[in-house]
């Protein structure tokens, strides 16, 4: 009669210690798998040369903070000006849309961006600021749903610009990025762990999560 006991305790016991394999091994496995079909289906739509990449009349820079933390110039930022005033000197884009983060007044991305890329000499005439882009994929939607752009050239570190396309191209955009430069090993671990989570979580967007209502919005570009 023990022996019958321990047998079902020690079976009860392999059965929970598989149920937390499982629970731990899933999500995992669902991670791998999500950052996989987002890195592997959008890479031949990035690029790294200025000479390769497609023209389009219509950039979208992707926001970020201009400051790090601590108070120091956030890299992540400055390269992303950079390529982006690049790429209009090089008539590889008429117009930039700057999308960002304005959810107080006291925190202005696209004022930021704008600032930085006239300071490139980019001329302001030339640079709408989306002040709703709080999320990759709320920059992506209101390029294409507000702004009206279908053929687009997305602007920012090449882990981002994965994510950025991937929902483009789902949501019938004809999308091409540019990548530019990444920033120092130590900063950049912190960031890519951040864009595991964020690549998974655009699965959720694509398919469970519904859209916002941009009806009453329009902005026309270059007319």
């Amino acid at each position: 009669m023990k022996s019958k006991k321990r047998n079902n305790k020690k079976s009860l016991f392999r059965k929970l210690l598989l149920l937390v394999e499982i629970m731990v091994l899933l999500p995992l496995i669902l991670l791998f798998v999500t950052n996989q079909i987002i890195t592997t289906s959008t890479q031949k739509h990035l690029y790294d040369s200025v000479e390769q990449l497609p023209d389009n009349r219509v950039g979208l820079v992707l926001g970020t903070s201009p400051r790090a933390r601590g108070g120091r110039p956030n890299p992540y930022f400055s390269n992303r000006m950079e390529a982006a005033a690049n790429l209009y000197h090089h008539n590889k884009v008429q117009y930039l849309i700057v999308s960002g983060d304005n959810r107080t007044r006291y925190y202005n991305e696209p004022e930021y961006m704008q600032q930085a890329l006239v300071e490139l000499g980019v001329p302001a005439s030339s640079i709408f600021q989306d002040h709703a882009g709080i999320r990759t994929y709320e920059s992506i939607m209101r390029a294409r749903k507000v702004y009206g752009q279908t053929d687009i050239t997305i602007i920012s570190q090449k882990f981002h610009n994965q994510r950025a396309v991937y929902i483009a191209k789902q949501k019938g955009m004809n999308a091409v990025a540019f990548n530019a430069a990444d920033v120092h090993q130590e900063m950049n671990d912190r960031t890519r762990i951040r864009e595991w989570f964020a690549k998974s979580r655009v699965f959720y967007d694509l398919f469970m999560k519904g859209d916002t209502d941009y009806s009453n919005e329009s902005v026309s570009i270059g007319e």
